[in-house]
C-alpha cells in the first residue's frame, strides 16, 4: 500500500495546460517535487507529469513511478488538494 502525505500544490499562471506544480512525500520516506499538474485539453480533469532534463535533443527522466498503483496514488493526492 502506497501512502502519500504532505502534499502541496502551487498554482502557476496557466501555460499550454500547465496550471500548477505539486510535491509530496511517498511512504514517509521519499520527497518528490516539481510534478507538473496539467488541465486535460478537453477540460475533463487533470493529469500529472514528472520532471525531465533535456540533454542535447533527448529528454531524460529525472524520476517517475514504475508502477500504476504509485502513479495513481500520487495523482489522486495532488489533484484532490
Amino acid at each position: 500500500m502506497t501512502i502519500i502525505s504532505e502534499q502541496n500544490v502551487i498554482p502557476v499562471k496557466p501555460v499550454n495546460g500547465l496550471v500548477a506544480f505539486g510535491n509530496c512525500v511517498v511512504n514517509h520516506s521519499l520527497y518528490i517535487g516539481s510534478i507538473g499538474i496539467h488541465k486535460h485539453r478537453d477540460g475533463s480533469g487533470y493529469r500529472i507529469t514528472y520532471p525531465t532534463k533535456k540533454i542535447g535533443e533527448q529528454q531524460i527522466n529525472i524520476y517517475h513511478p514504475i508502477n500504476k498503483e504509485v502513479h495513481e496514488a500520487i495523482e489522486s493526492a495532488l489533484i484532490e488538494v
